[in-house]
């Protein structure tokens, strides 16, 4: 099953030449989850390889308008070219009011709009995946969110099985997926006789805007990817104290902490090059990528390697691992 995260917006507050405001999508197999939806977000969407599909989840973050200002947009857009699939926005408490409110931008609907307001912990179950938010340490209300898959069965082995006389074909399916088989001499064999320890899934967690905080270590203990805000560098400390944001340094401790493997910093503010934030934050932990729009990070099972970076993976296909460590 494949898992990457798509970098659609990277900036702080503001557009810039080079990077819109806050939006990240991530596809896990067929599902398409974006979180948080700036101004422009359709269009970087557009000028993606991935386009303008018809996103079935939005998660927003808080409501800072650089986290949500595209959505009114996007909603009308979908109405325009004659939507009908359901569409689920999920936020904070809150979000029923500013959707009432941006009614009157977006207008009638030709599709059901479903509005969610989640507290910390209240997990969305999916197939084989859950959503779960958590509290961030920001003006307002505000969550962060861990698509945390279930565990997965243990590797197969195939000479037990062969010495069992399990056959080639359904039978050994059906242990695979957890279910006992009964050969045709009678004799019962059980999923634990053929496959080894359950292996663990993959964990990608979004922080949204946040100062650090012990409850995000928490929610991101042990993930595979780790998407944090890094609006200022340690000559901002002060700063980002007093607006509740990170600096990359501290971005850089929470996923030390948490002992994550690979560490994506976003929300850049203008007045910092990318190269600086990604030295401020390698220098206290080294597993740490600094994307631009349109790059893509892969997050494949832990028995397959690491989390890469694949700079403008969305915009000309693969156009090569960047490891910056």
């Amino acid at each position: 099953m494949d898992l990457d995260v798509i970098f659609l917006g990277t900036a702080g507050s503001a557009p810039t030449a080079q990077r819109s405001p806050s939006a990240t999508l991530v596809r896990r197999g067929g599902d398409r989850l974006l979180f948080d939806c700036a101004e422009g977000t359709q269009r970087q969407l557009l000028r993606s390889s991935i386009g303008l599909v018809d996103l079935e989840e939005i998660f927003i973050t808080h409501f800072h308008a650089d986290h949500y200002l595209g959505l009114p947009g996007m909603l009308k857009t979908f109405a325009l070219r004659g939507r009908e699939v359901p569409l689920s926005v999920y936020g904070p408490r809150g979000l029923q009011s500013l959707l009432g409110a941006l009614r009157r931008v977006f207008g009638t609907l030709t599709y059901p709009l479903e509005v969610v307001e989640l507290r910390p912990g209240e997990e969305l179950e999916r197939d084989e995946y859950a959503i779960v938010p958590f509290a961030v340490h920001h003006s307002g209300a505000g969550l962060g969110y861990a698509l945390v898959e279930g565990e997965r069965p243990g590797r197969f082995d195939v000479d037990t099985a062969n010495r069992l006389g399990v056959p080639d074909g359904r039978e050994r399916g059906l242990l695979q997926c957890g279910e006992a088989v009964t050969l045709t001499d009678g004799t019962v064999v059980q999923p634990e006789e053929v496959l080894g320890e359950s292996r663990s899934g993959r964990k990608v967690v979004l922080t949204g805007d946040t100062a650090p905080v012990a409850g995000v270590v928490e929610a991101a203990a042990a993930a595979d990817l780790l998407v944090h805000e890094a609006t200022f560098c340690a000559d901002e400390v002060d700063r980002a104290r007093e607006t509740l944001h990170s600096t990359a340094a501290q971005a850089a401790l929470v996923a030390q902490e948490a002992g994550v493997r690979l560490l994506a910093l976003t929300h850049l503010s203008s007045r910092y090059p990318g190269s600086a934030v990604a030295a401020e934050a390698q220098a206290v932990f080294p597993a740490t990528v600094v994307p631009r729009d349109f790059d893509v990070i892969e997050v494949p099972f832990p028995e397959r390697g690491e989390p890469v970076l694949v700079r403008k993976g969305a915009r000309e296909g693969r156009a090569g691992v960047v490891s910056e460590r």
